[in-house]
């Protein structure tokens, strides 16, 4: 059609013999600049024909067939194309999108003007259940089952019919709300008791079972407390970080709530929640309608990755949970449902709309591996800060809100990019113990990749004999350095950990870390060499090993 187009202009401009004006540009004028000067410069450049029409908006109207050249005049501040066409974006029919203010917010839909053919994806909801018969649910739950007795398909609590209606609601079907994956197959856990607790071996289990059928992306808007300083108080659970890495490494995204403080100690809680807070999760925090960051969405310098509207949030909810009042005309929604989900708020209603776009990058490329989806979800963020609205927010990463605001549009037009962010096959090898990776050979070179904020910790299995040195280097991001660990180590990375069972490290500084250790005595057996990124930074890493006599 362009071609066409373009063949007809010519043809018109041969008859009229006149020069082709088949582009319009604007030429911003630098400070101080003569306007007609400038303008007799740029007609000289272009062959083109300049106007003032936008001179009191600081620029020069150019109409030539193209502006080559221009940029490097003396005085241009800018040449943009002005008759380039922007799409509209797609607009649900669904009467109550409308108050969805989030979708604008995370330009949830801006990608395509209209919605495209996409690839099912198959999204866990690991939750309290689900209204199974609302109809916003139609034809899109694949399978449920409970790991705490009950129905899955009855929710009491409506907690997860609120989670699962910002995914998949049915889209543009004319009724209620819209759901913002709009492919997405979902597979529901329950696994709140009656009483809101969550036990974390049916967390566990829910995990195991959605990713054995085939979940690509799990949400977790649930969280147990983390506090490194006070072990006596922090959750975590070897139990749920062995369940993640199962995921992770059976290729699903995984995507949890950093918590609210109304399960902390005092608000704002310093620290992401149990398992926002481990390896490979991706943990979401709440923004409000002004782009602040409310009080009770928790903050963590380091384990907060991405945020997402969190306030005033509008989605479905168990019809039986709506009061029994003739004036409530859209039951079945959080309108009508009990005060605590009619102004919905919390980073539990933030954490979808991300498991919405992991959704939405795997039904574009279902290649992705978990890492890649994660990257592009963080690295295309529209940074949060004073002009956006969040005074405490500093540009760039911050411990408020991670990366910054989730952007679908950009995430989208990134995954469908030519370049996209390296996958790593070690993964998941977090920590001691069981899931180190295990190298063989007496030596060996491992290419892969580390990220300070999301894979600090990468540890590896290395059988070494009494009386073997065992020579390791490593050339990677700044910050990054090489550690071994003695056998039956089993956790290299808490803060409270003694380092008595670390038996080597690398310097402090430079590009390449590098150590060498001899095994004394009877001491063999598998020992644990970790690349530790210490401080901010990411990126890939050549580590070497050798063992002699």
């Amino acid at each position: 059609m362009r071609s066409t187009l373009a063949a007809a202009a010519l043809l018109l401009a041969l008859v009229a013999a006149e020069p082709a004006a088949s582009a319009r540009f604007a030429v911003g004028l630098e400070a101080g600049a003569s306007p007609a000067h400038l303008a007799e410069r740029i007609a000289g450049v272009s062959g083109g024909r300049v106007s003032r029409d936008l001179l009191p908006l600081g620029a020069l109207l150019l109409e030539a067939p193209s502006a080559r050249g221009v940029a490097r005049l003396p005085g241009v501040a800018y040449v943009e194309r002005t008759d380039a066409r922007r799409r509209l974006a797609f607009t649900p029919t669904d009467p109550l999108a409308a108050r969805q203010w989030y979708i604008e917010q995370t330009r949830a839909f801006e990608a395509w003007p209209e919605l495209p053919t996409l690839l099912p994806v198959r999204v866990a909801v690991i939750d309290s259940g689900i209204d199974g018969g609302h109809p916003e649910f139609q034809g899109r739950i694949l399978e449920a089952r409970s790991f705490v007795g009950g129905d899955p398909r009855t929710d009491q609590h409506g907690h997860g019919t609120f989670v699962a209606g910002i995914i998949a609601a049915n889209l543009d079907n004319g009724q209620g709300i819209a759901g913002l994956a709009p492919s997405a197959e979902l597979l529901v856990a329950k696994v709140v008791r009656r009483d809101r607790s969550v036990s974390v071996e049916a967390e566990a289990r829910a995990i195991r079972w959605a990713v054995d059928r085939g979940a690509r992306v799990i949400n977790l808007s649930l969280g147990g407390l983390r506090d490194p300083l006070h072990a006596d108080r922090d959750t975590y659970s070897p139990l749920e970080a062995s369940a993640v890495a199962y995921a992770q490494r059976r290729g699903a995204v995984l995507i949890a709530a950093v918590g609210n403080a109304n399960t902390a100690p005092k608000q704002p809680w310093p620290f992401a929640s149990y398992p926002a807070a481990l390896p490979h999760v991706l943990g979401v925090s709440a923004l409000a309608r002004d782009g602040s960051v409310p009080l009770f969405s928790h903050r963590d310098a380091i384990l907060n990755d991405l945020a997402a509207p969190g306030t005033e949030i509008l989605s479905t909810l168990p019809r039986a949970l709506a009061p029994a009042r003739g004036a409530c005309t859209v039951a079945g929604y959080s309108d009508c449902g009990p005060d605590e989900y009619r102004q919905g708020e919390g980073t539990s209603f933030a954490a979808p709309q991300v498991t919405a776009a992991a959704a939405l990058l795997l039904a574009l490329r279902p290649e992705l591996a978990p890492e890649q989806v994660t990257a592009l979800l963080t690295r295309t963020a529209a940074d949060v800060s004073a002009s956006s609205g969040c005074p405490a927010c500093p540009p760039s990463r911050d411990a408020l809100t991670g990366w910054g605001r989730l952007d679908v549009a950009s995430a989208i037009a990134a995954a469908t990019a030519d370049e996209l962010p390296p996958r790593d096959a070690y993964e998941t090898n977090d920590d001691a113990g069981l899931l180190a990776r295990r190298l063989y050979g007496r030596s060996r070179t491992v290419e892969a990749s580390i990220d300070f904020w999301d894979d600090q910790s990468d540890v590896y299995r290395v059988l070494l004999r009494a009386g073997e040195r065992f020579s390791a280097a490593l050339r990677g991001p700044a910050g990054t350095r090489l550690f071994l660990w003695r056998p039956g180590t089993e956790r290299v990375d808490v803060l409270s950990l003694s380092v008595i069972d670390r038996v080597a490290s690398s310097a402090r500084r430079g590009v390449v870390q590098r150590f060498s250790y001899r095994v004394r005595g009877r001491r063999g057996g598998w020992y644990f060499l970790q690349v530790k990124a210490q401080s901010p930074g990411a990126g890939g890493y050549s580590l070497g090993f050798e063992k002699t006599r």
